[in-house]
C-alpha cells in the first residue's frame, strides 16, 4: 500500500511536555525532586484521593501496594487472567498465588459473581481491572470484598481520566495503581501512580518503593535536606525522575482535551463499526455517574458472521498499514504460568480469540479514523464496499 503507516497507538507529546523537560532538565535535579511531587498532588487533587506515590511502572505499583498490604506466602490474590501480566507476576514474586476469575462477556472485566466463584478463606486481596477503561461498579466489588475482610487494589493501568459511579479509581478500594506507559492516556513514557485514601499504606508504599529508607534523596539533597537516614526494611528500586515525572504534569493538565478527542472518537467507532456484522463492541457504560476514559477501543469479532478470521482481519489491517493489538493473550496461557491450577473460565477463553483493539488516540485525524473504519468494512463486507474504495483512493 501507499499509504502512510498508521499506528496502533501515538503519543500526543506538544509544546508544553516539551517545555516542561526542559524546565526540568535546567533545575538541576534530575531524580525523584520536586517534578514528582507535583505530579503526585496534582494527580492526587485531581482524583480527589488523599495520598499519590509517583513510581517507575504501574507493575511498580502493584508490587509496592501488595507488599504494603503484607501479601505473602500462603496467600491467594484473584485477578483476571484477561489482563496483562503483572499482577500475577506481582503476586508471585511475593511469594503468594493468582487465583484467576472469568470475565463477564459484556464488559470484559471481572464482576462480584465471577470473584466470588474463586474466593477461598486463603484470598487476601482482589485485584479487578476495569478493562479498557469501562467502569465496572468497583463499589459493588469493594462491599464484596470488605465484608469477607478481603482487600481491593484496582489495576487502574486503563483508567485515568475514568469515573466509576462518579469516582475514580482509588477512590473506594483500598489502592489503586495507575500506568503511565506510552501509550496510555497520561504518560511519562514509562512510569506509574500508587493512589490510596489510607495513610498506612500509602507510607510503607512509598518507603518500599526506595529500598525501604526513611528518607529520599529529594529531603537528604535539597536545601533543608539532612544527611542521616535508616533502612526500616528491605525494599525496591521504583522511584520515578523529574524529568518524566515533568511530561506527567504536563499531560495531566492537558487530560481533558486529549479525553474529549477520545471520545469523539469512540463516539464514530461505536456508531460505524457496531453496525458491522459480525461487529460486537464491549457493553456501554449503565451509570450516570459512569465515564469511559477510552484507553482502549476493543471489538469482538465472530469469524462465521463476519466471513473473516480475527488474525485474518489483523493481517488486512497490517496490509493497508493500519496497527492493532490483542489484549489480552490469558495469564495462563503463558508458559510460566499454566502450571498455575485455575477454575474454568469459559468466557475469557471464549473472548479472547475474538478480540482486536483498534487505533484510538488523541492524535488522530478524522482521516485516519475513516481510514481504519473503511479498512474494517472492506474486509467484512466485501472490496466492493464504500469503506475499502475510500481507503484505496
Amino acid at each position: 500500500m501507499s499509504e502512510a503507516n498508521l499506528p496502533y497507538y501515538r503519543p500526543d507529546i506538544g509544546d508544553a511536555e516539551i517545555a516542561a523537560v526542559t524546565a526540568s532538565l535546567r533545575n538541576g535535579w534530575l531524580t525523584t525532586g520536586p517534578c514528582a511531587a507535583e505530579l503526585e498532588s496534582a494527580f492526587a487533587r485531581t482524583a480527589g484521593i488523599r495520598h499519590a506515590i509517583a513510581l517507575s511502572s504501574c507493575t511498580a505499583a502493584l508490587h509496592v501496594a501488595l507488599a504494603a498490604m503484607d501479601v505473602g506466602p500462603g496467600d491467594e490474590v484473584v485477578m483476571p487472567s484477561l489482563t496483562f501480566v503483572a499482577g500475577a507476576q506481582c503476586t508471585r514474586e511475593l511469594g503468594a498465588t493468582p487465583v484467576f476469575a472469568d470475565v463477564d462477556q459484556h464488559t470484559l472485566s471481572v464482576s462480584v459473581e465471577t470473584i466470588d466463584a474463586v474466593v477461598t478463606p486463603k484470598t487476601k486481596a482482589i485485584i479487578p481491572m476495569p478493562y479498557a477503561g469501562r467502569p465496572m461498579n468497583a463499589a459493588a466489588i469493594v462491599e464484596y470484598a470488605h465484608a469477607r475482610g478481603i482487600l481491593v487494589l484496582e489495576d487502574a493501568a486503563h483508567a485515568a481520566g475514568m469515573l466509576d459511579r462518579g469516582h475514580w479509581s482509588g477512590t473506594l478500594s483500598d489502592a489503586a495503581a495507575y500506568s503511565f506507559y506510552a501509550t496510555k492516556n497520561v504518560t511519562t513514557a514509562e512510569g506509574g501512580l500508587l493512589l490510596t485514601n489510607d495513610a498506612n499504606l500509602a507510607e510503607r508504599a512509598r518507603r518500599l518503593s526506595l529500598h525501604g529508607m526513611s528518607r529520599d534523596a529529594w529531603s537528604r539533597y535539597s536545601a533543608k535536606g539532612a544527611w542521616r537516614y535508616d533502612v526500616l526494611e528491605p525494599g525496591f528500586k521504583y522511584n520515578l525522575p523529574d524529568p518524566l515525572a515533568a511530561i506527567g504534569v504536563a499531560q495531566l493538565n492537558r487530560l481533558g482535551a486529549m479525553l474529549a478527542r477520545r471520545e469523539e472518537i469512540a463516539a464514530r467507532y461505536t456508531e460505524r463499526i457496531g453496525k458491522l456484522p459480525g461487529v460486537t463492541l464491549q457493553a456501554r457504560p449503565e451509570n450516570g455517574g459512569d465515564r469511559h476514559s477510552w484507553c482502549m477501543f476493543v471489538m469482538k469479532l465472530d469469524a462465521q458472521e463476519a466471513g473473516i478470521t480475527r488474525d485474518a482481519l489483523i493481517e488486512t489491517l497490517a496490509r493497508h498499514g493500519i496497527g492493532s493489538s490483542v489484549h489480552y493473550i490469558p495469564t495462563h496461557h503463558f508458559s510460566g504460568y499454566r502450571s498455575l491450577a485455575h477454575a474454568p473460565l469459559p468466557n475469557t477463553e471464549a473472548v479472547w480469540q475474538r478480540l482486536i483493539s483498534l487505533p484510538l488516540y488523541s492524535t488522530m485525524s478524522d482521516t485516519d479514523v475513516e481510514r481504519v473504519i473503511g479498512v474494517l468494512a472492506g474486509a467484512i463486507v466485501g472490496s466492493s464496499s464504500p469503506g475499502e474504495a475510500y481507503v484505496a483512493s
